[in-house]
């Protein structure tokens, strides 16, 4: 007989086809503290519904360059609502981010313009008569 379950659990496959996530990341996320499931009695890990809503929040956030870490320390207004773009009390260290995004753009931007001179500098050399 199969096992009881609440209806608005999930299996790890259910919630990775919901989600689009791989089951090692779904894991990865449960281990770093991220999900909350249970074990069912056969030792499988079960989710409630709002895991849903928790991956793609989490797999948003990745997006935009926050670690693990750093979502495990945002409040529930960006990690259990999906969609949520920003709450006051994440502001500053998504300020934060955005202000690093920029300074590897430009750096990025320095390095292209450096290396774009030598390839100049290259094609020059290769012109020229020995």
């Amino acid at each position: 007989m199969p096992e009881a379950r609440p209806q608005a659990a999930m299996s790890i496959g259910e919630l990775a086809r919901e989600t689009g996530a791989s089951l090692r990341s779904i894991r990865h996320y449960d281990d770093h503290r991220l999900l909350s499931s249970v074990r069912a009695e056969n030792g499988y890990r079960v989710f409630p519904a709002l895991a849903v809503t928790q991956v793609r929040q989490i797999q948003r956030l990745i997006g935009a360059g926050f670690s693990l870490a750093e979502i495990r320390e945002f409040p529930d207004c960006m990690r259990m609502i999906e969609g949520a773009a920003a709450c006051s009390e994440t502001t500053e260290v998504q300020r934060r981010r955005l202000a690093s995004i920029e300074r590897q753009i430009a750096e990025l931007e320095q390095r292209r313009s450096r290396l774009r001179q030598m390839l100049e500098k290259g094609q020059q050399t290769d012109r020229d008569p020995v």
